[in-house]
């Protein structure tokens, strides 16, 4: 008869397959996650079936014209709608850089002459690389 007393081994949990499933997850919520860029500015954008071109964000002017004609550079509101006004907050938005793209977001329901004024006050002060912003439609099925 055996009286002493039985060691018992430590229990050996194994990482690996912990670590794949990990990684299946993240990789899964990476993919499945959509990345939308918010704005605090409401523009109903018109419709377009092209891809988007990725710009760097440091190398842009961002111009909004919403509905009622307003304009606003990089997110703050120019004082009125006047082309000079436009012009001199174009210039303090972008400094001495000219090249710089300049992309317009303009509402749908913006006036063609508002989204005009945002064009020739940026040629003007020598900005070439002009774009417009646009959501592609969403497919009915």
């Amino acid at each position: 008869m055996n009286l002493r007393p039985h060691r018992t081994e430590s229990p050996e949990l194994n990482l690996t397959p912990l670590i794949d499933v990990v990684f299946l997850l993240l990789i899964f919520f990476m993919v499945s996650t959509t990345f939308d860029k918010e704005a605090q500015i409401k523009v109903e954008l018109p419709q377009a079936t092209t891809q988007d071109e990725k710009v760097e964000d440091e190398k842009i002017l961002d111009v909004v014209v919403d509905a009622k004609g307003r304009y606003y550079i990089n997110q703050r509101e120019v004082i009125n709608t006047e082309v000079d006004t436009l012009r001199a907050a174009i210039v303090k938005a972008a400094g001495e850089k000219r090249d710089l793209t300049v992309v317009i977001t303009a509402d749908a329901n913006a006036t063609h002459q508002a989204v005009i004024k945002v064009m020739d006050a940026a040629s003007q002060l020598g900005f070439v690389h002009m774009t417009f912003a646009a959501k592609q439609p969403v497919e009915s099925k």
